[in-house]
């Protein structure tokens, strides 16, 4: 099922997706985050992104399992499938401070009408867990883009061709 699609392999298709929406969506939570003005504008924005990386992870790895039974074994592939595992359990925690951080800012908006507004600690907080999370996502997410580009493009265009004989 995910191996390909009108004949080409699914993986760097669903990959190039993901390359831009996981970074994206960590960019977008960490400036909502930071930004009460932005958050305010983007409201779902950054749940929206950090949702849309939670469903692409998996298919990349679902594509990335079923091309790697295509092509031969080699120790670049094996390196860039055990750092793509460790992906997800940094998407899961931007979606999750990104549902955080939209039950806050709702709260927020309505204690600025009604009751006292959240403590201070409270930005602090999802401040803190936006940029944990977002930076380790991202540092994860481009450990396994380079791993797959060198895994891919060190065979053929990573090879000095052979010097030619000038004498």
């Amino acid at each position: 099922m995910f191996d390909t699609i009108f004949g080409l392999p699914l993986h760097p298709l669903v990959v190039h997706a993901t390359e831009v929406v996981v970074p994206t969506a960590a960019l977008v939570l960490v400036v909502a985050a930071l930004w009460p003005r932005f958050r305010t504008w983007a409201k779902f924005l950054p749940l929206l992104l950090a949702l849309a990386a939670l469903v692409l992870v998996p298919l990349s790895s679902e594509s990335g399992q079923a091309l790697e039974e295509r092509v031969a074994e080699n120790s670049l592939i094996e390196t860039h499938a055990n750092l793509a595992e460790g992906l997800l359990p940094w998407v899961i925690g931007l979606a999750v401070v990104a549902a955080v951080l939209l039950w806050w800012n709702y709260r927020e908006i309505f204690a600025r009408t009604t009751t006292a507004r959240a403590p201070k600690w409270v930005a602090i907080v999802l401040a803190a867990a936006a940029l944990l999370a977002s930076t380790g996502t991202t540092v994860q997410a481009i450990r396994i883009g380079h791993s797959g580009a060198t895994a891919v493009w060190s065979e053929t265009v990573g090879t000095p061709a052979p010097a030619e004989n000038q004498d």
